[in-house]
């Protein structure tokens, strides 16, 4: 028997989630790796006071316990590992590897053992099934019933909610109900933050967003409780990350967000930010339930133990005070109607964004907060049913998009003045830079908005003049001409130009206008068919091989429907710009692989064009040429 005994593809069990790696016993102590993390963990042979083996469902299973009350699960074993692992043990930990059935029967009555950090449930003396009471972090007790909540581990594809246990009514004359003692038995070991002591105050009947509905808010030491006729939150104050107090633009009302990382959970629901709604009328006198001293000891006069003013004041101020955090509110940015927001769209609901000194946030439906550090670019972008609106789009570095719809115009200029005070990277900078101080024709002009495409409307332009020899078409696509002017470029888009063009009065600048507009044709016209023999158009092949597709087509072909699966009700055109992004963000390695079968599909077609050339393809359509 050697020092050491190694075992690869080993499963550790972390709340709910199985984590493979590499496990070694030594004389000295038991190591785990994960392969996934990295981590290690090390138990000193010393400490370890239990092991069993048992059958699972990933082969066979060794569960350690240890003399600190910890238990350890590793599965993956085979069968054939029992013999040398037990007697490894006998020989360097004195420990004896006991082998342990579990039960497998469909029944749900058994016995419920309390067994140091362990419940577990019994049928028939065979374990059934075991809960680490450290994952428990919530225990609710009924009249003949105990539920158990669980620790939610985002890591893993399905979690456990919740486990309920049926507890009948005592037949003997015990004092203590059973179903209380089974709760005292689990709380005694779960990781459920408990209220010790008295609130130091109490907030009743405020006003909440998200989640929403009327709760009362007690203040603890450590930690807030939210009371309301459904549900009860406990949030730890280690889990707030900043306080926000915003002024609502109605100036009757203010907000108070709370931001948390890990969120609080209602079932499957997350809600990473606690919004408060207060009337700026409503009053309060507060008294803290702690001595004076006790006051002044722990908050060191940021708090006094009777103070009086308005609600929202009092609530920020014990919360700054408990969190220790300070609260951002908006910066010097002023809206167009004065506000220090602007009223916009996010997800088809209506909502306020404020710019502040560092980020932007978004309340309230749904709340989103996002930091200039994390911001790649934003972009201005034409109101998709109005002239008269803009969305407001901000990417963050994740590749991430935030849309602001329906924002009023007016709010253009103090939102890009604001931007780009900040320095932020703005996508379209150029053509933006160029409407400033032209609010009016940006609203009011369907055509100002087209110089962003003006270039690819050139190169539509050429396209269709190259491909056209009747002087009517010429006459249809000049405007689009990349050979024009650029007075006549801004005359074609000019907001008042539609005026004159279909105006037919008389007046002398109109003459003026159809005159040039006439000789313009003509000359174009005339040009054309100097040239016309060079761009005679090329009979098309339709017998000939099919050109091979890009490494994008090819790749868009295979991911089409995964993008579709990905998200429903997309349109076509959404599902040709998510694809965009998606090609943009592929790494070089992905990219090679569909770059090489776009070179085999293009030598696969060289060739075939070529066997096709000397078969006497393609004289058909010259002859008739």
């Amino acid at each position: 028997m050697g020092d050491t005994l190694e075992f690869n593809e080993i499963y550790q069990e972390v709340k709910g989630s199985w984590n493979d790696g590499r496990l070694r016993f030594s004389k000295q102590n038991v190591v785990y790796k994960s392969s996934k993390t990295g981590k290690v963990d090390s138990i000193p042979a010393s400490e370890l006071n239990a092991a069993q083996w048992r059958r699972v469902c990933l082969g066979h299973g060794i569960k350690l316990s240890t003399s600190t009350g910890h238990v350890y699960k590793y599965d993956g074993f085979r069968d054939t590992d029992f013999e040398k692992i037990s007697e490894f043990f006998k020989a360097n930990y004195k420990l004896e590897l006991t082998e342990k059935d579990m039960c497998v029967k469909g029944w749900n009555w058994g016995t419920a053992k309390f067994s140091g950090p362990l419940l577990s449930f019994d049928v028939n003396d065979n374990s059934a099934f075991e809960i680490p009471l450290s994952n428990v972090s919530q225990c609710a007790t009924g009249k003949n019933e105990v539920t158990l909540e669980f620790h939610q581990n985002d890591d893993t594809e399905v979690s456990l909610m919740e486990v309920r246990f049926y507890v009948p009514p005592s037949q003997s004359d015990e004092r203590q109900d059973p179903v209380e003692a089974f709760a005292q038995s689990v709380l005694s070991k779960a990781d459920v933050i408990q209220a010790t002591g008295d609130a130091v105050c109490i907030f009743k009947e405020l006003q909440c967003l998200t989640p929403r509905g009327r709760y009362d808010i007690r203040i603890y030491p450590t930690f807030l409780h939210l009371h309301g006729k459904t549900f009860d939150y406990k949030i730890p104050y280690t889990t707030v990350l900043r306080l926000f107090l915003l002024p609502h633009k109605d100036q009757r009302q203010m907000f108070f967000v709370i931001s948390l990382d890990p969120p609080i959970k209602q079932g499957q629901t997350r809600y990473h930010f606690l919004i408060l709604l207060f009337s700026k009328e409503e009053d309060i006198n507060l008294t803290l339930n702690m001595s004076e001293e006790d006051v002044e000891r722990r908050f060191e006069g940021k708090l006094s133990k009777n103070m009086s003013g308005s609600l929202y004041e009092m609530v920020s101020r014990v919360m700054k005070a408990l969190v220790n955090r300070k609260i951002t509110v908006p910066g010097n940015f002023q809206g167009h109607s004065g506000a220090q927001c602007i009223t916009c769209s996010y997800k088809a609901s209506s909502g306020l964004l404020y710019p502040l000194e560092r980020g932007f946030i978004y309340v309230h439906k749904p709340p989103v907060h996002l930091r200039f550090e994390e911001i790649s670019c934003v972009n201005f972008a034409r109101g998709t049913t109005t002239t008269r609106s803009f969305d407001f789009e901000i990417e963050t570095k994740q590749g991430n998009q935030y849309t602001f719809s329906s924002i009023e115009r007016e709010e253009y200029g103090k939102l890009f003045d604001f931007v780009n005070a900040k320095k932020l990277n703005i996508k379209n900078r150029g053509f933006k830079e160029g409407m400033k101080g032209k609010i009016d024709e940006y609203s009011d002009s369907d055509d100002d908005q087209h110089d962003a495409y003006l270039e690819r409307m050139k190169a539509e332009g050429k396209i269709r003049e190259e491909g056209n020899d009747t002087d009517e078409s010429d006459g249809e696509n000049e405007s689009f001409n990349p050979g024009e002017e650029d007075d006549d470029i801004a005359e074609e888009y000019d907001s008042n130009a539609s005026a004159s063009d279909s105006s037919e009065d008389g007046d002398d600048s109109e003459d003026d206008s159809a005159k040039k507009k006439k000789a313009k044709k003509a000359k174009v016209v005339k040009e054309k068919k100097e040239r016309k023999p060079r761009k005679e158009k090329k009979q098309k092949d339709t017998g000939g091989p099919k050109r091979p597709m890009s490494a994008y087509m090819l790749w868009l072909n295979s991911s089409r429907e995964r993008i579709k699966s990905e998200n429903p009700g997309i349109s076509i055109t959404e599902i040709s710009k998510k694809a965009g992004e998606m090609w943009r963000q592929l790494g070089k390695d992905e990219k090679e692989e569909w770059e090489i079968k776009a070179g085999e599909a293009r030598r696969q077609y060289d060739k075939a064009k070529k066997e096709y050339a000397e078969s006497g393809g393609g004289s058909a359509s010259s002859s008739k040429k």
